[in-house]
């Protein structure tokens, strides 16, 4: 426990020092559409909307959390992925435009590229999602004997080490370093992103980095609190509407 704790905190501060989260990079779910003769109904805000998976089948809700778990477990600092939502931000992340590729060029030609060009796939990224997802799996029977989300702790730190450098190869799958850089993209995204896109659940991501939200009154603040212990209450988008 204390070796996830090291390696968590390790996750965390890489996220921090990155500085490539992309908060509120998904568009948020909108309300089902109103009834005849409920004209001029305000929608319900995205925080309060059902949690409910939109895009993710089972086998590959099972992946999501097993992995988002894993890679930030409970410890006296925060609950662990499943709890703060981070699976809801990758199941309507990829139920979203981003998820379907809209804003991608997808006329090829598709070749492999240097590492500074980005994302080269023909796959958008729940395309990515769902061939990865069945391939890790696939993987995993044959050298576990079980599915990922079966996995021991060891061995699922194992697996995902094994994709992020390149040597685990998926054999019926995209790169499995491809999937992983975007995987662990959307893992510190739904952990530090606006709630209001399913994770960061009471803003705990934002509280355990001193982070105090979207309000526009942070430099008011730098003067306010120096020297002294700054009151962590962030706001969302979803508390100034």
């Amino acid at each position: 426990m204390e070796n996830e704790g090291r390696e968590r905190r390790i996750f965390l501060k890489g996220v921090v020092a990155s500085g490539t989260v992309a908060v509120g990079s998904v568009v948020s779910q909108t309300a089902q559409a109103q009834p005849a003769g409920a004209a001029g109904a305000s929608a319900p805000p995205a925080a309060v909307l059902p949690l409910g998976y939109t895009f993710l089948t089972p086998d590959e809700a099972a992946f999501i959390e097993a992995v988002v778990d894993h890679m930030i477990p409970a410890d006296q600092f925060t609950p662990k992925g499943t709890d703060l939502g981070v699976h809801v931000y990758i199941d309507r992340a990829l139920a979203s435009g981003w998820g379907k590729g809209e804003r991608l060029y997808r006329q090829g030609p598709w070749k492999r590229g240097s590492a500074n060009q980005g994302y080269q796939l023909p796959l958008t990224p729940s395309e990515l999602y769902r061939n990865a997802i069945a391939s890790c799996n696939e993987q995993c029977l044959k050298q576990y004997g079980k599915t990922f989300d079966k996995l021991a702790a060891g061995q699922r730190e194992a697996f995902l080490l094994g994709l992020q450098d390149g040597k685990v190869a998926l054999e019926n799958g995209p790169p499995g370093r491809t999937f992983f850089g975007m995987l662990y993209q959307n893992v510190m995204e739904g952990m530090f992103a606006d709630p209001m896109y399913g994770g960061n659940k009471d803003k705990a991501g934002w509280k355990l980095i001193g982070f105090g939200g979207v309000v526009a009154v942070h430099q008011q603040n730098i003067v306010k609190y120096l020297g002294k212990k700054f009151p962590v209450n962030p706001l969302g988008i979803a508390d100034m509407s």
